[in-house]
């Protein structure tokens, strides 16, 4: 799962969203904890897992397996 972050980023981004408006959407008061996901300092919970997933329509498998790929 060490890849989690990079496609969080690549999802927010082809998406348009801030970090601030992505948070906002997950439920987190500041962007920080989405900043520190993307580049990797942290480590997701299952819960985030699921609610990123929900989100921008991708199995948690595809988040969660670091020899799958975002298919766009």
């Amino acid at each position: 799962m060490q890849r989690f972050g990079e496609k969080l980023h690549a999802l927010r981004t082809a998406h348009e969203l801030t970090l601030q408006q992505l948070a906002a959407e997950l439920g987190y008061a500041t962007h920080a904890y989405i900043s520190e996901l993307e580049s990797g300092k942290k480590v997701p919970t299952a819960a985030l897992v699921l609610k990123v997933a929900r989100r921008f329509g991708v199995s948690t498998d595809v988040l969660m397996k670091d020899e799958l790929d975002l298919k766009e």
